[in-house]
């Protein structure tokens, strides 16, 4: 990590939390994700055939996602190169590009769209509005449901949506964010035990966990230092209890991390059976001792712990740059 580094992601931090993804800007402009989106789509296209064996396609899997973050992490280093090279004026253009791979206001605008929605709407609002944000189907959820769903989706996505790149970028400058966007997408498109991606989506899925391991960990101990900034000490304590002892419960080795910290802090049971395409997806609940039915201020309170977490990542690069330069 250098000043530099620590500097920019405190900038990018506050600009994506003010501006967020402005809509006017991606109509005119191809969003690197959709990029990184066509690149996946064409080895897809190119080496995932049906006609091919399974283990031809785990190997050519193996072989697109390597390729693919060789040419990310490339792209970041001429990139960082580049703006390094270019003084201030190149800095700028760094924060500018760690601010649109963070998803602080946009993940709080969504989350916050689907209270708003139960409140205005009622059952059918919110249902439209967790479609934009859940895999599951919305129609088969009942209010505290819709609730679950969007606290669930803010835990998770505050994970590998915002922690996740700002660590990368710490750790890595541009080649390590733009990597593991790539990657990130690539999860996302093919990283699914589908027929047609368990073989050839393998690599990418596995890499993911691995890449997304420390900042579900680093987000679970933020979302407890918000707790204990906005709802006290024992909140707090619950938030870091329910975490240790259910984290383990969601099938996903990252994702129980932030949404038990989350489940601890409000005090509500999340996880559980639900319906993804129509089939059942059986799960132990997280805090099966806190209360059962989720609630549209939950959804709130929800979001006020993210933006207070983000407002703790914040500060960690902040905090950093002061004792490089002053101690």
């Amino acid at each position: 990590m250098t000043v530099w580094i620590l500097a920019a992601l405190f900038g990018a931090l506050v600009l994506d939390r003010i501006v967020g993804d402005p809509p006017a800007l991606w109509a005119r402009l191809p969003h690197p994700v959709v990029l990184f989106g066509h690149g996946i789509a064409f080895f897809d296209r190119q080496l995932n055939r049906e006609t091919l064996a399974p283990a031809t396609r785990r190997r050519n899997g193996v072989m697109a996602i390597v390729l693919l973050l060789a040419l990310s992490g490339a792209v970041g280093l001429l990139l960082s190169g580049l703006f390094r090279a270019l003084g201030v004026f190149g800095f700028a253009l760094e924060l500018l590009v760690v601010a649109v791979f963070l998803a602080q206001k946009s993940l709080g605008d969504h989350v916050a769209a689907v209270a708003l929605g139960l409140r205005t709407d009622g059952l059918e609002g919110g249902r439209r509005a967790v479609a934009l944000i859940v895999g599951r189907d919305p129609q088969a959820l009942d209010e505290p449901g819709v609730c679950r769903a969007a606290i669930e989706s803010l835990a998770e996505n505050f994970a590998d949506g915002v922690v996740a790149p700002a660590f990368w970028y710490a750790l890595a400058g541009l080649p390590g964010i733009l990597a593991y966007k790539m990657l990130n997408t690539a999860d996302s498109m093919i990283g699914h035990k589908s027929d047609k991606y368990r073989d050839f989506g393998w690599a990418s899925a596995r890499l993911d966990d691995l890449a997304n391991w420390p900042a579900a960990r680093l987000s679970s101990l933020l979302i407890a230092a918000a707790t204990f900034a906005l709802r006290g000490a024992a909140a707090a304590r619950r938030s870091l209890s329910v975490t240790l002892r259910d984290s383990g419960l969601h099938r996903s080795p990252n994702s129980g991390w932030p949404e038990a910290a989350m489940a601890g802090a409000l005090d509500i049971q999340l996880t559980g059976p639900r319906i993804y395409g129509g089939e059942r997806v059986s799960e132990p609940m997280i805090n099966g001792a806190g209360r059962p039915v989720a609630t549209v201020r939950d959804i709130e309170t929800g979001v006020d712990l993210f933006y207070a977490s983000c407002t703790a990542l914040t500060v960690l690069p902040a905090v950093l740059v002061a004792v490089a330069l002053f101690v």
